[in-house]
């Protein structure tokens, strides 16, 4: 969050901005959790419903891009306020994509039509919960100007990944070994890769926090647990 101000158009402005991107931060949340409820319970209503919600994550990041350029342009922001804006303007582009690639499993849960039932989908449900807990603790830390629950986020992205390399190589294993329908695991194993992207722009939004509280680049460092699984 920005400093305050003796200009209060200016600092109205700022508030404005702040409440827009955790707006769209908790209805990517929801997206995400409406994603996995429609592929465990083969809800193909709640899968349109979804898909169709991503056009408003789509106005609302139109509407912060403007309103971040704006303050830029009008406002020449300096110091933290600086960070605070070019930060926003990054910020909504990983909440944009985490957005679609929900919609991107809903699609996949209208072509499965139930044919996950078929298939073990707790590593799915589970890397599911994960990115939730991501974006609720990159929501806190945003609000808090907490550095630590930023830093948290980014350790949490190594057992997202742990999980995907796991129900990666369990879906490979029973399409070779039983001769499982092909196709619907074919489709499982997209929807693992999205949520592990999920994870990853999680990742990008804590690293972001912790630059616009710090005035630190955490990117490219050895943040993440040195021992992660690779694939």
């Amino acid at each position: 969050m920005p400093t305050y101000h003796t200009n209060k158009s200016y600092d109205s402005d700022l508030r404005l901005l702040s409440d827009h991107i955790l707006l769209i931060a908790s209805r990517v949340e929801k997206m995400v959790a409406n994603s996995i409820k429609a592929l465990s319970h083969n809800d193909q209503n709640l899968a349109r419903e979804t898909i169709a919600y991503d056009k408003i994550i789509d106005k609302d990041e139109m509407l912060i891009d403007r309103q971040c350029l704006e303050l830029l342009a009008q406002r020449q922001p300096l110091g933290q306020d600086l960070r605070f804006v070019v930060s926003v303007l990054k910020m909504v582009t990983y909440f944009e994509r985490i957005g679609d690639l929900a919609g991107k499993i809903c699609q996949r849960v209208i072509k499965l039509k139930g044919q996950q039932k078929l298939a073990p989908l707790e590593g799915i449900e589970n890397m599911a919960s994960l990115v939730q807990e991501m974006i609720k603790e990159v929501i806190e830390a945003f609000l808090l100007q907490d550095n630590s629950r930023a830093l948290a986020v980014i350790k949490q992205d190594d057992a997202i990944d742990e999980i995907y390399h796991q129900t990666t190589r369990l879906y490979i294993r029973e399409m070779t070994d039983s001769g499982a329908e092909t196709e619907a695991y074919y489709h499982l194993l997209s929807i693992a890769k999205w949520l592990e992207r999920m994870g990853d722009h999680c990742t990008n939004l804590a690293e972001l926090i912790i630059f616009m509280i710090k005035g630190e680049d955490v990117r490219h460092q050895q943040i993440h647990n040195p021992k992660r699984v690779e694939y």
